[in-house]
């Protein structure tokens, strides 16, 4: 390899990683919740779609959204992957893990999946896709669905 091309593996990583990071942070401080604090990674034209496609347009929309639904939650990351071809102007950040918590009625849970999707412009979030079992959960507790056997080793309750 010449210095050229080794630079250019060089810079890719970097960009990698930052988003990576950045992503990370953001939703560790969003999931505290902190959402003022969460203000500081994204883009004043941010787009968020969480489950069940609901818009949204800033941290504090997602924290509001998560105190309707759970006394408190909390995510488990697992992976991080930003998607191949990722650059200054936009990378592609995807956030796999579990979520925990407690429902409204005080019942902890563990076990949720969930998948987020980020799009990092310029160092700051513009998109952020969320979604999770926690519906379905919900529908298993109140009795319109079947419970299934949880590949996590968790219950639905």
């Amino acid at each position: 390899m010449n210095r050229a091309s080794d630079k250019c593996i060089e810079n890719i990583q970097d960009i990698t990683q930052r988003s990576a990071k950045l992503v990370e942070e953001y939703l560790r401080i969003l999931m505290i919740p902190d959402p003022q604090g969460a203000m500081a990674f994204v883009s004043p034209d941010l787009q968020i779609r969480f489950t069940g496609g609901r818009e949204m347009h800033s941290p504090s929309d997602c924290a509001q959204f998560n105190s309707s639904r759970y006394t408190w939650v909390k995510k488990k990351f697992g992976c991080t992957e930003v998607v191949s071809g990722a650059s200054n102007e936009e990378a592609v950040v995807y956030m796999i893990g579990t979520l925990y918590g407690e429902w409204l009625d005080g019942t902890p849970f563990s076990g949720n999946r969930y998948i987020d999707r980020y799009v990092v412009k310029e160092g700051r979030i513009t998109e952020m896709q969320v979604w999770n079992d926690s519906a379905e959960w919900l529908l298993v507790r109140a009795g319109l669905a079947d419970a299934w056997p949880s590949p996590m080793g968790n219950s639905h309750d």
